[in-house]
């Protein structure tokens, strides 16, 4: 197996990226090949800083950078020898199993639609993000920011995706779907949600469990709960803040601490044609470590194919 990672994206890049491969090497079984992919003398020198054999890994050389701020369409056609750019070559070009960064959201979006296209069936991918539960284990949320909106269809999908991910990922046994919306009833939410509910409620494809409202996010009545993109946005942030905000007033409690991005370092990109991680931009060594991590599980659980053949 073979891991791309762009080492140029992110705020804390080079640094960052390259601290967190030399570290996650140390915890990959042997057959697994971290591919470094970036301007290769300060991936070179990075290395030598954390007194690391450059020889225990691939090095690509990829010198140029999609800033955070650029226009995605813009750079990633204007500057082919990005590390984003580069990478989603080598991806397509099976000389790599998956690729992840912490670089620019867009970029990687962008690679991900037009260079490794979705696969067939699936109407728009998407990305989700932890739930840690209060009592143990994880759950998912799903969009959370590459459909802001979304069409009912698009969110039975969700669930699919979703369910698969949960089950071959993060070993949960025939997970619970449940759809976002401000009430249990079928018939609550705007109009969007009910007739997202009516497609949801007889599904072969996954165990809906009905609506779940903003105080089931962190329970355990499901394991995976379905929203819009830019539901799941806010709902993500509003749990990234109010991380922050128990930090900042000192409080310590060992549920709270799994709200911390690091632990978790990335996520899928769900319903394309291989495997593509993508990373919070301020991730440091650590989350970089665990996004690495995250991402040989991705790869083992052959996402790409059972989703195709769900959709088959």
């Amino acid at each position: 197996m073979k891991i791309g990672i762009d080492i140029m994206g992110g705020d804390f890049a080079p640094e960052a990226p390259i601290l967190g491969a030399v570290n996650a090497y140390n915890e990959l079984p042997k057959e697994v090949r971290i591919v470094l992919i970036g301007d290769k003398t300060r991936i070179l020198a990075g290395l030598a800083q954390h007194n690391a054999d450059a020889s225990n890994f691939d090095i690509v050389d990829a010198p140029e950078v999609i800033g955070m701020g650029e226009h995605p369409t813009k750079a990633f056609s204007q500057k082919p020898n990005s590390s984003i750019a580069v990478g989603f070559h080598l991806l397509k070009e099976g000389k790599i199993d998956a690729f992840a960064s912490n670089g620019n959201t867009g970029a990687m979006l962008i690679g991900c639609m037009f260079t490794i296209k979705t696969i067939a069936g699936i109407i728009r991918p998407c990305i989700t993000t932890i739930l840690p539960k209060e009592h143990g284990g994880v759950g998912l949320i799903l969009d959370v920011g590459i459909n802001a909106d979304c069409k009912p269809d698009v969110l039975y999908q969700f669930g699919v995706l979703g369910s698969i991910l949960a089950e071959f990922v993060y070993g949960i046994k025939n997970p619970k779907v449940g759809l976002l919306n401000i009430g249990e009833e079928p018939e609550k939410g705007n109009l969007v949600a009910q007739a997202a509910h009516g497609l949801m409620k007889d599904s072969k494809d996954f165990n809906f469990i009905g609506n779940v409202e903003g105080r089931d996010v962190f329970n355990d009545k499901a394991d995976v709960i379905v929203c819009d993109g830019f539901t799941g946005n806010v709902a993500l942030k509003q749990q990234e803040a109010f991380y922050e905000l128990i930090q900042r007033r000192g409080i310590k409690d060992e549920y709270f601490e799994r709200f911390n991005y690091e632990i978790y370092g990335g996520t899928p990109v769900l319903g394309i044609n291989s495997t593509v991680m993508i990373g919070h931009g301020i991730s440091n060594d650590f989350a970089v470590k665990n996004m690495i991590l995250l991402t040989k599980d991705v790869v083992e659980a052959k996402l790409p194919e059972k989703i195709k053949n769900v959709f088959q």
